[in-house]
């Protein structure tokens, strides 16, 4: 079967964009207003507030025990019967760094277009990666990658297709990765985590929901033993000690999480209309971000850089623009500003 594909043969590190560059945008643009308001990442606004820690979570090595509680909570949170099939890391990138060493090289495919760095992980291993943009031609490859919710779209996979593609590449010894870095605030059933098909690794982001990006902490869900390559290729300690508390804590907390899950609706509704009267189509997002699409992006993101404010550019679309979302009142409305100057 003939299916639409990229290669990624050739990519360059330094060609792979991401949001959160300040230090770039800022040299590009030395006459805007500082600070910056940085809207061009998809972390909560409004992050968990932090907990009071114990001054041992920063002078001695993470105890077992500490790691333990960490992983207890978050299998709660991800619908886990027990946290032997997690794992937890400095951060869901280490992870991407680490996992196609799990293989020999082989062909990889991607679900795009999405977030570059799992082309750019698998391709620097060695494996043959191509981004594809239909479900079925995962099938046909070793590896399969899959972001749900997608970053930048919104694209959301039904959990049956997905494990119907997981056991699929189970039986011809392939291996399937589902990124839910954006799922904290979906419905339950829009996980994988629940419902973990053989040949399978999830990844949860922490920083994102939580407004922690800072802190570097993510976790993989897996079969015992890919679970147990991962934790030995990470290595002893591999989160800190206040990764470990705040982690806990904030991962417990269920009333926390239903307020921010209401707030960021609201805001979400707040921003697409703001975008929709400046002329933009929302033709994606989550709960952390908008996807904006207008012939004229190029021109509104450079307006907007030049008041301040950074959002998302897309090399491979130039009619799209992402939008995280702003947390305090001025940053709304040096929004609502911007986006209606003329």
């Amino acid at each position: 079967m003939d299916h639409k594909a990229s290669s990624t043969r050739g990519i360059r590190p330094e060609a792979v964009a991401h949001g959160g560059n300040i230090d770039e945008i800022s040299r590009r643009y030395p006459d805007a207003p500082q600070p910056w308001v940085d809207l061009s990442t998809g972390i909560n606004p409004i992050a968990y507030p932090l907990p009071r820690l114990a001054a041992e979570a920063w002078t001695r090595l993470p105890t077992n025990a500490d790691e333990r509680t960490l992983l207890a909570a978050a299998a709660a949170r991800c619908g886990l019967q027990a946290p032997a099939s997690l794992i937890a890391a400095p951060g869901t990138q280490a992870l991407l760094q680490i996992i196609p060493r799990l293989r020999s090289p082989g062909t990889v495919a991607v679900l795009g277009p999405t977030y570059e760095e799992h082309a750019l992980c698998w391709h620097r291993c060695g494996h043959r990666v191509r981004t594809v943009n239909e479900v079925e031609a995962l099938a046909e490859a070793d590896v399969a990658v899959v972001v749900n919710p997608n970053n930048p779209t919104g694209r959301l996979l039904p959990r049956e297709t997905l494990v119907s593609l997981g056991s699929e590449l189970a039986r011809r010894d392939g291996l399937l990765i589902v990124d839910e870095a954006f799922a904290d605030f979906l419905p339950g059933d829009a996980s994988l985590t629940s419902r973990l098909p053989p040949a399978t690794i999830v990844l949860r982001s922490f920083g994102k929901a939580y407004g922690f990006a800072g802190l570097r902490l993510g976790f993989a869900i897996a079969a015992h033993e890919l679970c147990q390559r991962l934790r030995g290729d990470l290595g002893p300690w591999a989160v800190s000690g206040p990764a470990l508390a705040i982690g806990a804590a904030a991962l417990r907390d269920d009333v926390w999480l239903q307020q921010a899950r209401q707030r960021l609706a609201a805001d979400c509704a707040r921003l697409d209309a703001l975008l929709m009267a400046a002329g933009c189509n929302i033709v994606g997002g989550t709960p952390l971000f908008r996807l904006a699409e207008s012939v004229a992006a190029r021109h509104l993101a450079d307006r907007l850089a030049q008041r301040g404010i950074h959002v998302r550019r897309f090399a491979h679309n130039e009619t799209w623009l992402r939008f995280g979302l702003p947390g305090r009142e001025e940053e709304w409305q040096q929004l609502a500003d911007a986006l209606t100057a003329s």
